[in-house]
């Protein structure tokens, strides 16, 4: 069942529609690397057990979260630095 390739384009969208539900950008890498995995797949690019699958889905959603910070994260300036405390 894993080796379909619109079964991990399916899991891709589930995890999307679960971003949506609790954003955060939490489930978008996640979802990112299914639907990449499912594409690869779907083309013939790979193929194989279930174990290299889920290392490609691994590798493939750490590398769209890594982008995905850098694109989406935390702007320069926009941190709040506290210089006086509250019980001070």
């Amino acid at each position: 069942m894993w080796n379909v390739w619109w079964v991990w384009i399916v899991a891709g969208f589930s995890l999307g529609v679960l971003e949506i539900l609790a954003p955060g950008y939490i489930f978008l890498g996640f979802a990112i690397g299914a639907v990449v995995t499912g594409a690869l797949l779907g083309i013939g690019a790979l193929g194989g057990s279930l174990p290299l699958l889920l290392v490609v889905f691994a590798v493939l959603s750490l590398v769209s979260w890594f982008v995905l910070r850098r694109v989406v994260g935390v702007a320069p300036g926009q941190e709040k630095i506290w210089h006086k405390d509250i019980n001070d």
